[in-house]
């Protein structure tokens, strides 16, 4: 059953690791090396059960080669999951372990920060292996991603605007952001200093209540972000948040977050198109923390990781151009803009074996 998902999704390698001693139960996943080595972050959480993180670090890591492609970087798409509570499970010895594993693949992967994890749980990491990115500024890394990711987001925001409504003016519109974490937290500060109405829940009532009283933002209750009567629906939490049951409650004219995995299925995203809501493919949209951490690998600079986010208003509109060329959804076009590059690129080269050449330039561990 296992080979069988890994076979259909295409995945190149999947690692198991345990460490008994310091509880650590994590996967790391490899998905496509075919444009450079596999780069994605480390996500904590308490899954059920084994089999639900599988799916969960297969499913990520794939979109982690789309993201990458469509973004024109030269790496490839992975993952790693850590089954815990980020709250009660994290130590020092659980994330050496970690960084142990992640170095035993020779830089075939090159992990980062996701949901659960922080700079300080990276800092651990990288006392272990040189294949971790995001780490502190103090290393020559390029410290928290969230502003990244954020920046990138409003980029797509943008793009979506004046697709669907012929403008960018940020400021003109209202949103419903559904998760106010680090990403979710900076693009709320983003869409205010625009003066932009902003609707925001979370499971944390905690970082609700900060845009509450930091940034002046509107709060409503977890279930009714998907009936708020906002332009922009924002999803910057989990993903699958687009399903069935939501769609029909949606007011907005667009969807547009950087959480990752928004459709429930690629159906939904059918179902978006038929009701004339236009879609920006989440993993165009939130590439800005990947760009941000990949530039790490030839010398982190804050300008040239800024230059770099303005792509995504070129790249998401590109895609919502083939999507009307082709007369197809947008999440398809999205996925056949990055395949399109994949198998380009695959013509000139083999899939990424090893460090070729050295790697996170001016970085220190003093």
């Amino acid at each position: 059953m296992v080979f069988e998902t890994i076979g259909q999704l295409g995945h190149e390698q999947v690692v198991f690791c345990h460490n008994k001693d310091v509880g650590l139960k994590a996967i790391v996943a490899v998905h496509n090396t075919t444009l450079g080595p596999a780069l994605g972050g480390l996500r904590m959480w308490p899954y059920k059960n084994e089999q639900e993180a599988l799916n969960d670090v297969l499913r990520l890591s794939r979109g982690m080669t789309y993201k990458a492609a469509v973004a024109g970087l030269n790496l490839g798409g992975g993952k790693g999951v850590i089954i815990g509570d980020p709250s009660r499970d994290k130590s020092e010895g659980l994330f050496r372990a970690f960084g142990r594993f992640v170095n035993s693949l020779g830089g075939r992967y090159i992990t980062a920060e996701d949901v659960g994890i922080d700079v300080n749980d990276m800092e651990y990491v990288f006392q272990e292996t040189d294949y971790v990115s995001g780490v502190h500024q103090v290393h020559g890394g390029s410290g928290d991603p969230s502003p990244f990711t954020a920046a990138g987001t409003l980029q797509g925001i943008m793009t979506s605007l004046h697709v669907r409504f012929g403008t960018e003016e940020v400021g003109k519109f209202s949103y419903a952001v559904q998760g106010v974490g680090h990403v979710g937290y900076e693009l709320c500060k983003l869409l205010r200093a625009e003066k932009a109405k902003v609707f925001v829940t979370d499971i944390n009532r905690a970082a609700v209540q900060r845009c509450v009283e930091e940034l002046g933002c509107e709060a409503v209750a977890l279930d009714e972000i998907y009936d708020v009567d906002a332009d922009v629906y924002s999803p910057c939490a989990l993903g699958g948040t687009v399903n069935e049951k939501t769609m029909p409650r949606f007011k907005f004219k667009i969807v547009c977050g950087a959480a990752n995995n928004q459709l429930a299925t690629d159906e939904c995203g059918d179902e978006l198109e038929r009701r004339g809501i236009l879609y920006a493919p989440d993993y165009a949209v939130n590439a800005g923390g990947l760009m941000n951490v990949s530039i790490e690998l030839d010398g982190y600079d804050r300008e040239r990781a800024m230059r770099m986010l303005r792509s995504i208003y070129y790249n998401v509109g590109m895609i919502f151009k083939i999507a009307k060329r082709d007369g197809i959804a947008t999440w398809k076009a999205a996925d056949r803009m990055a395949e399109e590059r994949i198998s380009t690129i695959g013509k000139v080269k083999l899939p990424y074996m090893g460090s070729a050449r050295p790697m996170f330039k001016g970085r220190s561990r003093n």
